[in-house]
């Protein structure tokens, strides 16, 4: 396979990736941020089949890790396992997942479906979309020096 093919290729597999994930989202109904919210409210009227789309995940996470685990091994037969250097739980990893937690309680929206929620045409997912990408420029612009 040429190096044209081998691009055209993972361009094509990312694609029909995100494909596949974008339609997962629209038919679990996890782009209806009353369906969110009606499975964040355990307290009140919970509705547990968001937890079936969850489990569903996972299955399919087991069954992909066991095949590619085994077609990562290099010629000594050892599978490399590939660790994120940032390992550690610190106050950063600590607030933005609060803020994210806080975030996906109020609005019944994470960064995923309401990417794909925009197609919608809905006002409000819109508005989130539009400020999720301000926190991104807003983060990237306040750890700029962290990164030279």
């Amino acid at each position: 396979m040429s190096y044209k093919q081998s691009v055209a290729f993972l361009i094509f597999s990312a694609f029909l990736s995100g494909l596949v994930f974008g339609l997962g989202l629209i038919v679990a109904q996890m782009t209806n941020p009353a369906k969110v919210l009606g499975f964040l409210d355990v307290a009140g009227a919970w509705d547990p089949s968001l937890a079936f789309v969850m489990m569903g995940a996972l299955i399919t996470l087991a069954v992909l890790q066991f095949f590619i685990k085994g077609s990562c091994k290099h010629n000594s037969g050892k599978v490399v396992q590939h660790r994120s250097i940032h390992s550690k739980i610190d106050y950063k990893l600590i607030i933005g997942s609060s803020i994210f937690g806080i975030g996906w309680g109020l609005s019944g929206l994470c960064p995923g479906p309401a990417l794909v929620g925009v197609t919608s045409g809905l006002t409000g997912i819109l508005v989130f979309v539009i400020a999720m990408f301000a926190g991104f420029i807003g983060f990237n612009l306040i750890h700029q020096q962290d990164k030279l």
